[in-house]
């Protein structure tokens, strides 16, 4: 429990409802606000400092250890309210399944000192505990096979490790992950990868990667193209059960 939010409704006369019906979002939402480690969505933040007449770092001090870089953070916490997660990546395996190895990988070759690879890496796999919370989102995750089978130059036992790891997170009860086969050709997934976030309101929020940086995509012709693309990829995709069986075998061919 977040004992300063607690207070500070308490002395504001707010309750869940009320504090959601001011800010317009679902009183689930503002009631877990109040929780340890929820932290409201960037542009929720403020106003509900000001509503409760305190300072956003009285309220949530664990923003000052953040790690994630700035451009990020508004996806970091609209990924921590999700309810569900469904994504797609075709070069690399989702950030929220990675293994720590994995990560430092991604980076290589990057401009970048240790010390903000390690806050980068940290800041990644710190994002992983929402799979493990009492009320975990539903994660689908789609990937195209090649990510299985491209290889970390000399470490075949990073992506071992990896592909073990992701297969165990598909046994997870609220993650399912499915492989787009190799032998599929083109399909609408070489356009690029992206993640949809839905709230428990109902609400859709994108994410789509790019070379410099993501952008966040709220638009609903824009959701509605993405929600299409989607259902031509899943489409393409194995089902869970055979998914699970491709990945395995990958890990079982790095040696």
């Amino acid at each position: 429990m977040n004992l300063a939010v607690k207070e500070a409704m308490a002395e504001a006369g707010e309750t869940a409802e009320s504090l959601a019906a001011r800010i317009g979002v679902d009183p689930k939402t503002a009631a877990r606000w109040a929780s340890q480690g929820r932290i409201p969505q960037t542009r929720h933040r403020a106003e509900v400092a000001a509503l409760l007449k305190r300072d956003v770092l009285d309220l949530w001090p664990d923003l000052h250890k953040r790690h994630e870089p700035a451009w990020f953070r508004p996806w970091a916490d609209i990924e921590r309210e999700a309810v569900v997660l469904r994504g797609f990546e075709l070069a690399w395996v989702p950030g929220l399944l990675q293994t720590e190895a994995y990560a430092r990988a991604t980076l290589a070759g990057e401009t970048l000192t240790e010390e903000e690879v390690d806050q980068l890496i940290t800041a990644r796999l710190a994002r992983q505990a929402i799979l493990h919370r009492d009320r975990p989102p539903l994660l689908v995750a789609v990937i195209d096979e090649s990510v299985l089978h491209r290889p970390v130059p000399g470490r075949p036992d990073l992506m071992r490790e990896q592909c073990a790891h992701l297969a165990a997170c598909a046994e997870l009860p609220t993650v399912q992950v499915h492989v787009v086969p190799t032998e599929t050709g083109m399909y609408a997934g070489l356009g690029g990868p992206f993640v949809v976030a839905e709230l428990d309101d109902g609400t859709r929020v994108a994410h789509v990667d790019g070379q410099v940086r993501a952008q966040i995509i709220d638009q609903r012709t824009d959701i509605a193209v993405l929600e299409r693309r989607w259902a031509r990829i899943v489409g393409e995709a194995l089902p869970r059960a055979r998914s699970l069986e491709l990945v395995r075998k990958a890990a079982a061919s790095w040696s």
